[in-house]
């Protein structure tokens, strides 16, 4: 039986013959990253094998590792079989933490401080414990002052976490982390298809909570309180991501009817999560099975009941949520963008972490020019890099309307980039760097997600009966979308040229409407009764929606 020693994690795994690395690591609860859920196409899972002989391993399927790394002894853990013993040598997981830039914050608003938890003193009796006016419990001594709540964001690449002083509304401390989820499926539908296989659920759920733990135990130290003084934690995230972490089954989400199995706009026992014995956890209201709680969160914060006039709430990711707000009418529906826009499936792409290619612009004389998260050396495009890149060959004619490159640029200056554009595996590419490029693949991928999007919110307008040129305002939400520059979206098509001026970036709204969840429990019954008065609109139920579909996908 083959033996496999991953170096770095100094543990030895044993084998069966021809099993895959991945295979045999995530038996050892070893985590190797493979967004694509060992499908082979994205080329995430790089290993090195350290001294390996040739007769040791067998390599399959089509890889999208170059001659110079697999001269370095870089493989595929998904398409890698074992037939002898091995070394392998994992990617530092700490630095792609540290290096991970994630928005924390969001638009806000001001709100009165009335908590869900709250506490009374008992003269000789101890520190009773009250959930919504409920006794929860009673705690020896005077612990009056000490009442502390979580609020996280579970995003499908992200979490983000605070902890908030349930007295004063204070932020105490602020962690943020690669969701480790995405390490077995990047996605939402891919992350579903992993929890429905064998014991799918309870690895994405144990993932979870070791992530929480780490978090809460961060936070903590910070602050400089007990975990034990945290009594509440509220979860914002979208329908999938609330399953996942709480262990229960998504995969009912897969399928018509697409039901969630996930009763939220409630509290349940926070058991397992390492908090007060009396502690709860909050599941904000969903819209529905892929418009969730983050949305939720989203438009408590930016207050779109309210509005006058005709409002557009975005948050793109890799399910892109879209909410149309109509003088106080509200209308929701959700489209599967991809993981293309967080730099998966991209031959060089990447998370938004040091060296990433995050803007790219044109000059009015050809030449182009780059900027790289830290300002280190770019090593890979993250995805606002990615939609930069796009939209300044779609603007000077180096990609058609197709999408596909071209020869004829649309204006003279353009000619002066094309000696970017040389051959990469028989086919075009354009390079920005030596090492750093976009293949026709890669702009087909964005086509597919930027269309995605693009066409729901044309359905959704129509739906409401709203000309583009009647949109007041464009909300773009979420963390990638803080980093994205109108004139990009604009650019390759996913906005209205409509549009121009009247887009606004809010931030990271799921987690600054966590707060407000766990600040003020008025909320909790307030968006209850708006999300069931919301439109639910079902792309795939649309009349005529997958011509719409493929019209979205010109540039």
């Amino acid at each position: 039986m083959p033996v496999i020693r991953f170096v770095n994690e100094e543990k030895t795994v044993f084998a069966e013959k021809g099993e895959s690395i991945l295979s045999a690591a995530r038996r050892a609860g070893i985590l190797i990253e493979s967004p694509c859920n060992a499908a082979g196409t994205c080329g995430k899972c790089r290993v090195r094998l350290t001294g390996a002989s040739p007769s040791s391993y067998r390599e399959a399927g089509k890889h999208a590792l170059g001659p110079e790394e697999k001269g370095q002894g870089y493989v595929l853990a998904c398409q890698t079989t074992v037939h002898d013993d091995i070394e392998v040598l994992l990617p530092d997981s700490d630095e792609v933490n540290q290096s991970l830039r994630i928005l924390s914050q969001g638009q806000t608003f001001e709100y009165e401080i009335k908590p869900h938890i709250t506490k009374q003193v008992v003269i000789g009796a101890g520190t009773q414990v009250f959930g919504g006016g409920a006794l929860l419990g009673e705690e020896p001594g005077d612990i009056f002052s000490d009442l502390y709540g979580i609020a996280i964001d579970i995003g499908t690449t992200t979490l983000v976490a605070e902890l908030i002083d349930l007295k004063s509304g204070k932020k105490l401390a602020g962690e943020s982390m690669l969701n480790p989820q995405t390490a077995v499926a990047q996605d939402v539908l891919s992350r579903i298809h992993f929890a429905s296989e064998g014991s799918g659920v309870e690895t994405l759920y144990q993932m979870f909570l070791s992530a929480f733990a780490g978090l809460r135990d961060r936070l903590s130290a910070s602050a400089g309180v007990t975990p034990a003084s945290i009594y509440e934690a509220v979860y914002s995230g979208n329908t999938a991501m609330l399953h996942m972490a709480t262990g229960v089954d998504p995969t009912s989400l897969g399928k018509y009817p697409y039901t969630p199995k996930l009763d939220c706009g409630r509290s349940i026992s926070a058991d397992g999560l390492g908090i007060s014995p009396f502690g709860t956890v909050y599941l904000p209201p969903v819209i529905s099975s892929f418009v969730g709680a983050d949305i939720t969160s989203g438009i408590l914060v930016s207050q779109l009941e309210e509005k006058a006039g005709v409002t557009l709430f975005i948050d793109i990711g890799t399910n892109g949520e879209i909410v149309l707000a109509k003088d106080g009418r509200l209308a929701a529906t959700s489209t599967a963008a991809g993981p293309a826009f967080e730099g998966m499936n991209i031959d060089c792409g990447m998370r938004a972490s040091a060296g990433a290619i995050e803007l790219f612009q044109i000059g009015e004389d050809g030449a182009y020019s780059f900027e790289t998260i830290g300002n280190d050396k770019a090593v890979g495009i993250c995805g606002s890099g990615l939609l930069d890149i796009v939209g300044e060959l779609v603007r000077t004619g180096v990609i058609e309307k197709s999408g596909r490159f071209s020869r004829k640029p649309k204006e003279l200056s353009a000619m002066r980039i094309y000696g970017a554009l040389r051959e990469h595996d028989g086919k075009n590419a354009f390079f920005i760097t030596d090492n750093v490029y976009l293949t026709q693949k890669d702009i087909r991928q964005v086509q597919l997600a930027k269309g995605a999007i693009r066409s729901g919110i044309t359905a959704l307008l129509g739906r409401l009966g709203v000309a583009e040129e009647d949109v007041d305002e464009v909300l773009i939400a979420g963390s990638f979308g803080y980093h994205l520059r109108e004139s990009s979206l604009i650019n390759i098509g996913l906005l209205s040229p409509a549009f121009s001026g009247r887009v606004r970036f809010v931030g990271n709204t799921s987690q600054s409407g966590s707060v407000a969840f766990l600040l003020n429990k008025d909320f909790r019954r307030r968006m209850k009764a708006l999300v069931s008065s919301i439109e639910k609109i079902e792309l795939s139920n649309s009349p005529d929606f997958e011509k719409l579909y493929v019209a979205s996908l010109v540039f």
